[in-house]
């Protein structure tokens, strides 16, 4: 799951305390015991009627099966969720397969989709070998609980 191409590679410790502080809003994948996809998130502390998902990881044996869709609704029916009405996410503009991820997101729970720059090339500075591109904050909501479950059923 180290080389996905598109994400930003995080260490290990980051990726450990999600898991450790954000299990409720996080999931993984597996295929045949191997790991094929991982979604981190979380609620916003400030604004709890948020989850902002972070990053979204499919390996290629997951992929082409819908699993990211499905890992998405796995959270958003969590307990946790409950009270969400609204998902945060950012994502670069060339970015075409998790675009198409989100704005189906968006189709299936009836939601309206807000797209606006939020952190510009330039705030990346010299973080990156190479320059960064936007990350452009797409806000899916508002939604309601029915909608998260009514998916099961389409």
């Amino acid at each position: 799951m180290h080389d996905l191409g598109v994400l930003d590679v995080n260490s290990a410790y980051a990726y450990m305390l999600i898991g450790e502080h954000h299990a409720a809003t996080s999931v993984v994948a597996e295929l045949d015991g191997e790991l094929v996809g991982f979604i981190t998130a979380y609620i916003l502390p400030a604004q709890p009627e948020i989850v902002f998902v972070w990053q979204v990881g499919v390996a290629e044996a997951g992929r082409g099966r819908g699993l990211a869709t499905r890992m998405l609704f796995e959270i958003l029916e969590r307990d946790a969720c409950e009270n969400v009405r609204y998902l945060d996410t950012t994502i670069g503009p060339t970015n075409d397969p998790s675009i198409a991820l989100f704005r189906g997101l968006a189709r299936r729970l009836e939601a309206d989709i807000d797209e606006s720059e939020l952190f510009s090339s330039e705030m990346f500075g010299d973080f990156d070998d190479e320059p960064h591109e936007p990350e452009i904050l797409f806000r899916i909501g508002p939604f309601d609980r029915a909608s998260v479950i009514a998916h099961d059923t389409e």
